[in-house]
């Protein structure tokens, strides 16, 4: 039996439940939106450029407030007050996808020290955030660099080490690697693994198919009709879903499907999701 889009908000850690949202003087962008983020799981948000996927995140985040519907944590409906958008920003942390619109301060340690300061927190809590943070991101040796003398990556990991101080429970990146050079790709996906790992559920809004197919447990993908959500591999390989989202097929799909009409692989056999699983099914 298919969960009830009231069990659905329920069950999830974070959901919008009928939302709709438009800007003043706007289109609207949103409409009766359903759309629910699980804890521990990996989910990659794709659309076209317009589709309201920045929208979506500032929803999820307590950026904006929707003009219908509600937003939930646990199940329990957040207020717009200042406790509720405290709590809120304690469980939710978006990452814009330019640094350069987030990051403000002198240096590293005081720009990720601003969001813990603000919670009241102990000087003696706080710093332990900021190295705790800029570790994970594999930048404590940069504590005391000026902001503006940061390389493109560096300034990308300091906005990300300013939303992990906050020890949300979700982290929602907007185009994380965007920007990065390969190299800069695999570390920044590195350390979210390592961020999942230590029970940190990531979202990540992204253009790239086949970042999504391999990184990702589930995807959501919005198109006109709404937003498809479901496990990423069967979902990244619906075509007609896709091309309504202003995608493609992930390179490791279109491979599977050409392997299959070729005989060299079963109907059963999973697609490719990298490289080296291509490799194996064609031993």
């Amino acid at each position: 039996m298919s969960e009830t889009i009231e069990q659905a908000a329920a069950s999830s850690l974070v959901a919008l439940r009928g939302v709709s949202f438009a800007y003043e003087e706007g289109p609207v962008v949103l409409t009766g939106l359903d759309f629910a983020v699980r804890e521990g799981r990996a989910l990659a948000l794709l659309g076209r450029n317009g589709s309201g996927k920045t929208t979506l995140m500032r929803l999820l985040s307590g950026g904006l407030r929707p003009r219908a519907g509600t937003l939930t944590v646990d199940g329990e409906p957040v207020t717009y007050d200042r406790k509720g958008l405290t709590r809120l920003r304690t469980t939710v942390q978006l990452v814009v996808q330019d640094p350069d619109d987030q990051l403000f301060a002198a240096s590293v340690s005081q720009d990720v020290s601003f969001g813990p300061l603000n919670l009241g927190l102990s000087d003696a809590e706080v710093r332990s955030r900021v190295e705790e943070s800029l570790t994970a991101l594999d930048i404590a040796a940069l504590a005391d660099r000026p902001t503006h003398l940061l390389s493109y990556g560096q300034r990308k990991r300091t906005a990300i080490a300013g939303a992990v101080a906050m020890r949300p429970r979700v982290l929602i990146l907007d185009e994380p690697t965007a920007g990065l050079d390969p190299d800069g790709q695999e570390r920044l996906l590195a350390t979210l693994d390592r961020l999942r790992a230590g029970g940190t559920t990531v979202v990540m809004a992204t253009h790239d198919v086949d970042l999504a197919l391999r990184w990702s447990d589930d995807a959501a993908l919005l198109t006109p009709a709404g937003v498809h959500t479901g496990p990423a591999a069967p979902t990244l390989a619906r075509a007609e879903l896709l091309r309504q989202a202003g995608l493609r097929l992930p390179w490791g799909v279109a491979a599977a499907r050409l392997l299959r009409a070729q005989g060299l692989l079963t109907d059963s056999a999973a697609g490719p999701r990298t490289a080296e699983e291509l490799a194996a099914l064609t031993d």
